[in-house]
């Protein structure tokens, strides 16, 4: 699999990313291998929180969450989809499927051998994590779902997310930092939005941030559609602490929350929360909100 690999001086002193960077080397499925980059901080000891981040962002959107979790005696793992970051890129759109998305993080949970796992997913976060509690429930502790689905295809995916799809297929020039921009109520430094491009020198670098908005599942013989609806069946009868954790400003995920808490039987009980003032990238808008929201949940379920 031809793939690139971003410069590490596009990742130097940008605003609140100062963490060290991990690899491991996860399997491409054609006989060759992808270099995965993860952050790795708090006490190597400690029950892990896994922040896994979505489209087209990376784990620069967890920077405000990260020293809040870890200065509270967590160990906090968040890793590059591969595609993003400073995780190797693929360079065909062909490349990517979500199987191979939920099999890459898959092994990361294998490789470092992470148990009694607290699971915060945001976005394409959500779509591949959920996909790893029903696949690995003995691996998790609990969930946090912050705007984020587990679609089968079965229902329309509504306009908002029509559109996006669109856009991302038509414009020429992704923008990947003006795209967390729009999805964002607080305004972002021009410095903050570099960031988010930072991963991508040019378009070469961007075709999994393109291809993601094709990999959702919107029909119901999606390739991804069985896996989904079976990962939903594990789901349902799912005791362990889930809570949902979704703002009151985007138009992609609105209503998730109340169907995770319709479906899903650990979600009963829960102190569930609407965040206020947040777009689609709460955790750009309310990160260190959402990183309390966090800590009262694992305090309140351990």
């Amino acid at each position: 699999m031809e793939f690139l690999r971003t410069p590490d001086e596009r990742f130097a002193d940008l605003p609140g990313y100062d963490f060290k960077p991990h690899y491991l080397q996860v399997d491409d499925s054609e006989g060759g291998e992808l270099r995965l980059h993860y952050l790795d901080e708090g006490p190597a000891t400690a029950d892990p929180v896994l922040l896994l981040h979505g489209e087209p962002s990376w784990s620069y959107l967890y920077r405000k969450m990260i020293p809040i979790l870890v200065a509270t005696g967590h160990r906090v793992i968040a890793p590059d989809l591969i595609g993003f970051g400073r995780s190797d890129k693929p360079t065909r759109g062909e490349d990517y499927s979500y199987q191979r998305h939920v099999d890459w993080m898959r092994s990361v949970l294998e490789q470092l051998d992470l148990r009694r796992i607290t699971l915060v997913c945001q976005d394409w976060g959500g779509l591949i994590g959920l996909r790893l509690v029903a696949e690995h429930p003995e691996r998790f502790a609990r969930v946090v779902a912050a705007n984020t689905m587990l679609p089968t295809g079965d229902h329309a995916p509504g306009a908002a997310f029509e559109k996006w799809q669109k856009f991302s297929q038509e414009v020429p020039v992704f923008p990947a930092g003006g795209v967390i921009k729009g999805g964002t109520v607080t305004p972002l430094p021009q410095a903050v939005v570099d960031a988010y491009d930072a991963p991508y020198p040019d378009e070469r670098y961007k075709a999994g941030a393109r291809q993601f908005p094709l990999l959702v599942p919107t029909r119901p013989d999606d390739p991804a559609a069985p896996a989904n609806r079976a990962a939903w069946a594990v789901l349902a009868n799912w005791g362990k602490p889930f809570l949902t954790a979704f703002s009151d400003s985007d138009p992609v995920t609105a209503g998730g929350d109340t169907l995770m808490q319709k479906l899903i039987p650990g979600t009963l009980g829960q102190d569930h929360t609407t965040i206020v003032g947040a777009g689609h990238f709460l955790q750009e808008d309310k990160g260190e909100e959402l990183a309390g929201v966090v800590l009262r949940f694992i305090a309140a379920t351990s």
